[in-house]
């Protein structure tokens, strides 16, 4: 069986850049509802966004006779959790991603399936992170790895080591992200071969998210 990892498109803001994500064989696209970040998108945004998705990724997948859909994630940190449940049903979200120093009572009280982002931090071994990863993983969330920054909560465009990912970001249901571009991505998936990878800086130009490089991306990264 051949192996292609999943791909997720973070940071999207508009309805022509999530039909781009989506045509482009995206498994995932996130939305930022954090508060504060240069990427957030209000509620009411969000939710046009996607509308407007799944209007025509239904229609396209009419046309083409696809049965593949991507999936939205909604990004949140440190939220009041009932907000966040409110939200995530609101904007009509398939995942919620918690970024913060949520707990598990909060990641239980979630509605929606949960990603849960672990920034790796240089000083912690080896066995510390595939602990943490199992465990969450134990609870069916999502495993997003990333770079620990702790001015930035994610979206640093900076790499961690990726010797600390070796024989984790292997496990099914860990995304890795971090650093991640389409001139690298298809080392990073021969190197350590994860269940998925996580863009969002990487594929922007200027601050925009850049179709060319999405589609760039994508494409590296299922063909590595």
């Amino acid at each position: 069986m051949s192996y292609e990892p999943k791909v997720k498109i973070c940071g999207v803001r508009d309805g022509d850049t999530a039909h781009v994500v989506a045509s482009a064989g995206a498994d995932y696209f996130g939305v930022v509802l954090v508060e504060g970040v240069r990427r957030q998108l209000s509620p009411f945004h969000a939710q046009e966004v996607v509308r407007d998705f799944r209007i025509r990724s239904r229609d396209h997948r009419v046309k083409r006779l696809r049965e593949k859909t991507t999936q939205v994630v909604g990004l949140f940190r440190n939220q009041d959790a009932r907000w966040v449940n409110r939200t995530a049903r609101q904007v009509d979200v398939d995942y919620v991603q918690l970024n913060g120093e949520e707990d598990e009572a909060y990641m239980r009280a979630m509605w929606k399936p949960v990603i849960r982002q672990v920034r790796v931090k240089s000083e912690w071994s080896r066995e510390e992170l595939s602990d943490l990863v199992d465990h969450h993983l134990s609870q069916d969330r999502i495993v997003l790895l990333d770079r620990y920054d702790e001015d930035q909560p994610g979206g640093t465009g900076k790499m961690f080591d990726w010797g600390m990912a070796e024989e984790i970001a292997n496990r099914e249901g860990v995304l890795l992200a971090g650093g991640l571009h389409p001139q690298n991505v298809k080392s990073a998936v021969q190197q350590l071969t994860p269940w998925g990878v996580d863009v969002s800086t990487g594929v922007e130009t200027d601050g925009d998210k850049d179709h060319e490089k999405i589609r760039s991306f994508i494409e590296a990264a299922k063909s590595g």
